[in-house]
């Protein structure tokens, strides 16, 4: 499947796969808005995770409804918006397309559990326990390109280059005069 033109762009993946760090890239080089899904958790979802308790389905729908939205009204605004959220399952990623009443690339930064692991044990967050990593691979559900408008990407890459390969990809967006 090619991927479908889109003004919102979610990087996606495990906790410390590198989302805001990406995400911000991408905005930067885009000169868009970039807004990081850990900033629209309700304050229950984070002292639920602070507590080392992972988010369920439950927990999940009204935070990525609100980002959805936030996403949508940035895009409204700027022309187009990226967006960092875990976005797991496949259903969290059909939600946030529905949600935000507009396609929705994901760019999926892929890494192994080691990886991973490795990347988590060096950073501090700030409610997001090295405890919840074995959870958030469990409900992973890896995007299917062959179904979903997805970009995948290895974690390993360089911010640059991650930031490089998903810009080349978004040739729709040449067209607003400020990327030319």
């Amino acid at each position: 499947m090619s991927i479908t033109p889109a003004r919102i762009i979610i990087v996606m993946g495990v906790s410390s796969s590198g989302k805001s760090t990406v995400g911000n890239a991408i905005a930067r080089r885009l000169h868009v808005p970039f807004l990081d899904g850990d900033g629209y958790h309700p304050e229950a979802n984070v002292e639920k995770m602070r507590a080392g308790i992972p988010l369920t389905d439950d927990d999940r729908w009204p935070w990525l409804e609100r980002l959805a939205a936030a996403l949508h009204e940035a895009a409204e605004r700027k022309d187009a918006a990226v967006g960092a959220c875990s976005a797991l399952k496949r259903a969290y990623r059909d939600f946030l397309t529905k949600q935000a009443g507009e396609p929705i690339l994901f760019v999926y930064l892929d890494g192994n559990r080691e990886v991973v692991a490795e990347r988590m044990a060096k950073r501090s967050h700030e409610y997001m326990p090295a405890s919840l990593l074995d959870s958030q691979f469990a409900t992973l559900e890896v995007p299917e390109p062959a179904t979903e408008n997805v970009l995948t990407v290895p974690v390993t890459d360089s911010v640059d280059k991650i930031t490089r390969t998903v810009t080349k990809s978004l040739t729709h967006l040449k067209t607003f005069k400020r990327w030319q």
